[in-house]
C-alpha cells in the first residue's frame, strides 16, 4: 500500500507543478477550473478513505458526481484537447456514476474503497496526459521536487 499511496503523492505533485506553472504562454491546468474543482472534491474524499474514512465519499457522491459531470462538459484547454483527454474525462463522468450507483445501492466499505481508488487513477490519468503535453509544449522535461505534504491534494 506505501507505494501506491507514493505513486499517488508523485501524481498529485504533478497536478501542483502543472497548476503552478504560469510562466508560459501556453495553456496550463490552472486555467481548467472545472478540473481544479473535481480535485478540490477528489482530495476531500479520497484521502479520507486511504486512513478507513469512507464518510466523506458516501456524504458528498453527490458532489463527485456534479463536479465530474460539469468537468466532462466543460471547455478543455486548447493544449489538452485530445482524444486521450477527451475519453479519461467522459470515463471519469460515467464511473462517478457508478460509484454513486454502488453507494447507493448498499456496496461494502470494500467496494466503495476500490471503486474510489480507481476514480482517483482516472483523475491522475487525466492530469498526467495535461502534464506531458505542458512539458512536452515546452520542449523540455520538468524535475518535480516538492514536498506532498505541502500541498492539499
Amino acid at each position: 500500500m506505501k507505494a501506491l499511496q507514493l505513486s499517488f503523492a508523485t501524481l498529485g505533485l504533478l497536478f501542483i507543478a502543472a497548476i503552478s506553472n504560469t510562466g508560459n504562454a501556453q495553456s496550463n491546468l490552472s486555467s481548467w477550473t472545472a478540473l481544479t474543482d473535481f480535485h478540490k472534491v477528489m482530495s476531500q474524499t479520497f484521502h479520507p478513505s486511504e486512513e478507513g474514512n469512507l464518510e466523506p465519499i458516501k456524504t458528498r457522491i453527490g458532489e463527485v458526481v456534479e463536479k465530474a459531470e460539469a468537468l466532462k462538459n466543460s471547455a478543455i484547454p486548447a493544449d489538452f484537447n485530445n482524444k486521450k483527454v477527451k475519453k479519461a474525462v467522459k470515463k471519469l463522468a460515467a464511473d462517478s456514476k457508478k460509484l454513486q450507483s454502488s453507494i447507493n445501492g448498499g456496496a461494502t466499505d470494500a467496494q466503495i474503497t476500490a471503486s474510489l481508488s480507481s476514480l482517483h487513477d482516472v483523475f491522475h490519468q487525466i492530469v498526467g496526459l495535461c502534464s506531458a503535453n505542458e512539458e512536452h509544449g515546452e520542449g523540455e522535461h520538468k524535475e518535480h521536487d516538492h514536498n506532498h505534504e505541502e500541498h492539499s491534494h
